[in-house]
């Protein structure tokens, strides 16, 4: 296991699209639930114990090798918002297309065969976290760092935030990625023998709600 890929997959200079979006946090500054550190704290929390936990059970068990087709399945059924689901496909696509040259692997190019339109991008991190030689824990943790690292980013371009108070909210809430990293582990493992009915299945609401306002905004900043 190299801890040196987890470092260059998680990095936000990898080419995976992500900058591109804002996790939720453009809608929730718009509605005025964002409007500083604090709140943009409590959000990514909620975030990270929500989509977050759902996102990084999913990348634990591609990580495994449960079946991408199920996993893909288990995503859809666990994201309301058309727009939402849209919006993790476009990012399983250009993860995909980024990873393939970095850590080539069989089970990749079966995965674009598969989604020719892109599988969810937890998913895909999973599958590209096995092909890099990383663990259901590592694929775990930088989903969920995932889910919080965005949104607190996007802040500081939608709020003009002091970027040292955006890492100061991630360096707060790192204990909190790492529980939710083990107990999505933990469902990923279940999973393999329980099948996909043992994934977490929380919810956010507001964020659904957001994500289908935000898509029909004539301008926006972010795409989701």
């Amino acid at each position: 296991m190299t801890r040196a890929a987890l470092l260059v997959l998680a990095d936000g200079r990898f080419p995976a699209g992500g900058h591109a979006h804002s996790g939720g946090a453009e809608a929730a500054v718009r509605a005025g639930r964002v409007t500083g550190a604090a709140s943009l704290e409590e959000f990514c929390r909620g975030r990270l114990h929500t989509t977050g936990l759902v996102s990084a059970a999913l990348a634990a068990a591609a990580a495994l090798g449960a079946d991408p087709v199920v996993l893909d399945a288990a995503a859809d059924a666990r994201s309301p918002s058309p727009a939402l689901r849209a919006a993790a496909r476009r990012l399983g696509r250009q993860l995909l297309r980024a990873a393939r040259p970095a850590w080539p692997a069989t089970e990749l190019d079966a995965l674009a065969r598969e989604f020719p339109k892109g599988a969810h991008q937890p998913v895909v991190l999973g599958l590209v976290a096995r092909a890099a030689g990383l663990g259901a824990a590592d694929a775990a943790h930088c989903a969920a760092y995932e889910c919080v690292g965005g949104p607190a980013t996007a802040t500081v371009r939608l709020l003009s935030l002091d970027p040292f108070e955006a890492t100061a909210v991630l360096a707060r809430l790192a204990p909190e990625v790492d529980r939710v990293a083990d107990q999505a582990v933990r469902a990923a493992h279940r999973m393999l023998d329980q099948g996909a009915d043992a994934l977490p299945a929380a919810s956010a609401p507001l964020l659904e709600i957001g994500a289908e306002a935000h898509a029909a905004w004539p301008v926006r900043l972010f795409a989701s």
